[in-house]
């Protein structure tokens, strides 16, 4: 069981191309925090990151930089260049028909890809939160990322047939090769975040149970015998790995998917309820009703209310 493919297939970590920067003289422009995940990769030339806190990165053609979601930054040709904020309109209009935002003076000399991942808010299993701090991958420590920039620049370069489905499949792997290079790179950051769970092979191995079986009768003593542990050293893991019990992680990951099938299709609750673990429809409505606030009926007519009323708008 590939639990990261998993959790990324049912949160919707899915990545986006935002905007193709061409820029050129002095030029900086500022990126106010935002739901998703920013990923920033210089295609040619050189550009520097700033992140309030922190000193200014320089990044060269082929580096790329993912910085975890809510984290306000600019991108600019120096480390002291003034940035201004984000032209909408301009920035609208590169998003509406593909073309570049032109940012300084002619001839451009840097090219910047900004990319962007976004997770399903009906998902509370955290992926992108555990990359606590801006994450700086350059093309000389890392092969395989920069023959994925190298295909990706070439895609956009020159589009033809299936580069839409090739830009976004591209940009998911990027996500994948940053992960592994997080987890190999900030052991001191793995306590307490789901991707550093990754590398503990206790948790890792009962997650994969979970993942595989969210309908089975998990408990904290069944989960231990199917990793060939003790009760006790399976608490203690998920408690140093992830802050919280074997339990309570099982209880979230099935609100999780009780909540996008709620969503997303128009199964009946006594379905959904078997479907994530729940002996009855009343014990999985009284979890749910915990877990989100709400009985998962209203929960359902809530999200299906705002749809309608966002469409409408």
């Amino acid at each position: 069981m590939d639990v990261l493919a998993e959790v990324l297939r049912v949160s919707g970590a899915r990545g986006a191309l935002g905007v193709v920067l061409k820029a050129g003289g002095t030029w900086g422009l500022w990126l106010d925090p935002s739901p998703g995940a920013a990923l920033h990769v210089v295609s040619r030339g050189t550009a520097w990151l700033h992140v309030p806190g922190r000193k200014p990165l320089e990044m060269r053609a082929g580096d790329a930089a993912l910085l975890s979601p809510g984290t306000a930054h600019g991108i600019a040709s120096g480390s002291s260049t003034t940035m201004g904020p984000c032209d909408r309109k301009a920035t609208n209009q590169a998003l509406a028909d593909g073309s570049a935002l032109h940012l300084g003076s002619t001839p451009a000399q840097t090219e910047v890809l900004v990319l962007r991942y976004e997770q399903d808010p009906e998902v509370r299993t955290p992926v992108l939160t555990s990359l606590v701090r801006p994450m700086h991958v350059t093309s000389r420590e890392n092969a395989q990322l920069r023959k994925s920039v190298e295909l990706l620049t070439a895609e956009l370069a020159q589009p033809q047939i299936g580069t839409t489905a090739a830009v976004n499949s591209i940009v998911d792997l990027l996500l994948i090769q940053f992960v592994r290079v997080w987890l190999a790179r900030h052991p001191e950051e793995r306590t307490g975040s789901w991707l550093g769970a990754m590398r503990d092979p206790v948790v890792r191995d009962a997650l994969a149970c979970v993942h595989a079986r969210p309908e089975h009768p998990w408990t904290t003593e069944s989960l231990a015998a199917a990793t060939a542990v003790s009760r006790t050293t399976l608490s203690r893991h998920f408690r140093s790995a992830l802050g919280q019990t074997p339990g309570a992680y099982v209880t979230q990951w099935r609100m999780d998917l009780a909540s996008v099938r709620l969503r997303d299709t128009d199964e009946p609750v006594e379905s959904i309820s078997g479907a994530v673990g729940y002996a009855s429809p009343h014990a999985f409505s009284r979890a749910f009703r915990r877990a989100r606030g709400v009985p998962p009926g209203e929960y359902r007519s809530r999200l299906r209310r705002h749809e309608e009323g966002a469409i409408r708008r």
